[in-house]
């Protein structure tokens, strides 16, 4: 199945095998672009990929998966996240019974908080650059740039995001481009730079050279 995407993925493919001859070889070898699927474009869906980040944080995947089922528990019976207003009545002794810790309940007030007082201005995005999401997103207690860069990628579908504080991304270099080391952040946005205005593609298939790296 194609993925559903925000821009032409017809351009970017011609852009990065012209540009980047290891990229336009891992194109060919592990095929069309695939990121998970775009949520519907709407400040509801926005709140909830952000509230998700969150609550996953450091948390092994059935770990976090667990706690959110008890936590959305608290809210309604059909497993639906809980608006920001919910969050913000939502008491400590509340948080702490469905296993969210102290530290992630106030990131997740704040989130609330910041949503329903327009910091976050969801709407707003759409017609945001890249740099303004950055600094709206890590007002935020809890949300840095990395966060802020997942988003960008795999909730609004932008294309041109290299979130170079991501290990995996920099590791998929380090084995795509044969490097002695793992490139360094700075390194990367060298490394990324022809990828431009389709890093985001080009970060993706880093993650895929990870994924078939011989294990001798």
């Amino acid at each position: 199945m194609a993925a559903r995407v925000r821009f032409s993925l017809a351009r970017a493919y011609a852009h990065l095998r012209t540009t980047d001859p290891v990229l336009g070889a891992l194109i060919e070898a592990h095929g069309p672009y695939q990121p998970r699927p775009l949520e519907a474009a709407t400040p509801e869906a926005y709140y909830r990929s952000l509230q998700r980040t969150i609550l996953f944080q450091q948390l092994a995947g059935p770990a976090a998966r667990s706690i959110q089922r008890k936590w959305f528990a608290l809210y309604s019976k059909d497993d639906r996240p809980p608006t920001p207003t919910e969050v913000l009545k939502t008491t400590d002794e509340a948080f702490r019974a469905s296993g969210v810790s102290r530290q992630k309940a106030g990131y997740l007030r704040d989130l609330a908080e910041k949503t329903l007082d327009q910091t976050l201005d969801f709407r707003g995005f759409d017609a945001m650059t890249d740099d303004e999401i950055v600094a709206r997103i890590t007002a935020v207690k809890g949300l840095g740039e990395w966060s802020a860069h997942m988003f960008m990628m795999f909730t609004l579908g932008r294309p041109d995001v290299l979130a170079v504080g991501d290990l995996g991304i920099r590791n998929g270099m380090k084995i795509a481009y044969a490097l002695p080391k793992t490139p360094t952040p700075k390194e990367a946005l060298v490394i990324g730079a022809p990828w431009a205005p389709y890093r985001s593609v080009g970060a993706w298939y880093m993650y895929r050279a990870i994924d078939t790296q011989d294990p001798d």
